[in-house]
């Protein structure tokens, strides 16, 4: 197949491309976007471009129950595990409430690198359905990664029918230099309510590009969280619509970063309909060499009469050396309307310090103290508390 002279043509590209079976196309069109390219402006792809990626071999069991021990995961609850791209039957377990389903259409959002790449080279994932006035309690989906210079690319599909509920805890973890590119399509039927709650924890040598697309019907709720705290380049972005009247979504998260690794949470919240609501809180820490980004657009159409919309981004730096790059916007179309967007980036108050240390606190406990305390009010919008607590140990550790 050949590539547009146009584009980046690179290792990385030609790679992906050719593992495509003849749905490179439109990835080849696009290319690997650069700097140039203003929604990838501050999180360059460089290591994309510049590896062969290949596809993963399968894990032992052994292995797999490794990777798994060392992971935060609540006791109770359904469980589906994939283990380099390919579902695990032997470690997973479906309650009645939940139905396996084949995925449906989705939007094929041609504008987003990180579906493209997917739509090439997709396999299949999680699909399914929660019946219409169901609460399926929680469902833990891991994804397990092992190797070097390997990718996946599950497609999940969750689709909530009218009245249901449930609660996705999405765990993402592994060892050695990889790419994991997962996309989920989530349909939030009329007066459903789906909690998801994310622990990005690759490896440190890894890369994660993720993408939801999200469409939340009327009184429909769609309440995410993502803690990243893992990969050398990370990438989490939500397409979210409110296509009827009452919908909410809240798209909140917290980012740790050092090293010289890069987290980068991206998203478009886009109100369609009258009398929706959207909250989005990000706090960031970043230490040593570590960057981070926030690009959040809420989108207000004219007929979004009664928009409510909030956006907050927060940045903690800890190290002169850190870096965080912040783009909140608003697009609004619609006259009546209550919306509103902010940063804010500043380093630990030396009074502070001072103080609880002049209580005999060691300075490394004290300036703990006080970047748990930055972190308290966004991890408090974790509804779920099982999930809360597991974040909290994962951001000790």
């Amino acid at each position: 197949m050949s590539v547009a002279t146009t584009v980046q043509v690179s290792p990385g590209l030609e790679a992906f491309v050719g593992r495509s079976a003849g749905h490179g196309t439109a990835l080849a069109a696009m290319g690997i976007p650069t700097r140039r390219v203003e929604a990838w402006r501050y999180t360059p792809l460089r290591a994309f471009a510049d590896t062969v990626w290949a596809e993963p071999s399968g894990l032992s069991d052994e292995q797999i129950q490794a990777l798994l021990g060392a992971l935060p995961l609540p006791e109770a609850g359904s469980r589906v595990v994939f283990v380099n791209g390919r579902k695990s039957d032997a470690f997973s377990s479906l309650s009645d409430a939940i139905a396996l389903t084949e995925a449906g259409p989705t939007d094929p959002l041609e504008d987003r690198f990180s579906a493209v790449l997917n739509a090439a080279l997709a396999k299949d994932g999680l699909s399914v359905r929660v019946p219409a006035g169901t609460d399926a309690g929680t469902l833990t989906l891991a994804s397990l990664t092992s190797g070097d210079t390997v990718s996946t690319h599950l497609r999940h599909q969750i689709v909530l029918e009218e009245g249901a509920s449930l609660t996705l805890f999405d765990v993402n973890a592994g060892e050695g230099r990889y790419v994991t590119n997962p996309r989920f399509d989530i349909i939030v039927g009329e007066g459903a309510r789906l909690t998801h709650v994310k622990l990005q924890q690759e490896s440190k040598a890894a890369g994660h590009l993720a993408i939801i697309a999200a469409s939340v019907g009327a009184n429909g709720n769609y309440d995410s969280f993502t803690l990243n705290n893992g990969s050398e380049l990370a990438r989490h972005e939500v397409v979210a619509t409110l296509t009827a009247a009452h919908a909410q979504v809240h798209v909140n998260g917290i980012q740790i970063v050092d090293g010289t690794r890069l987290n980068d949470l991206t998203s478009m919240i886009h109100h369609a309909a009258p009398d929706c609501g959207s909250r989005q809180t990000v706090k960031t820490v970043l230490s040593e060499s570590g960057q981070g980004v926030f690009q959040g657009k809420i989108l207000v159409d004219r007929i979004a009469q009664k928009t409510d919309g909030y956006q907050m981004n927060q940045a903690l730096l800890l190290s002169e050396k850190a870096q965080i790059n912040s783009k909140p916007e608003l697009e609004i179309y619609a006259d009546d309307v209550k919306c509103s967007h902010g940063a804010t980036v500043g380093a630990l108050d030396d009074e502070q310090l001072f103080y609880l240390r002049s209580r005999g606190i060691p300075e490394a406990e004290a300036r703990d103290i006080l970047v748990r305390a930055f972190l308290l009010d966004a991890l408090d919008l974790v509804s779920d508390q099982t999930l809360r607590d597991l974040l909290q140990g994962s951001i000790r550790a």
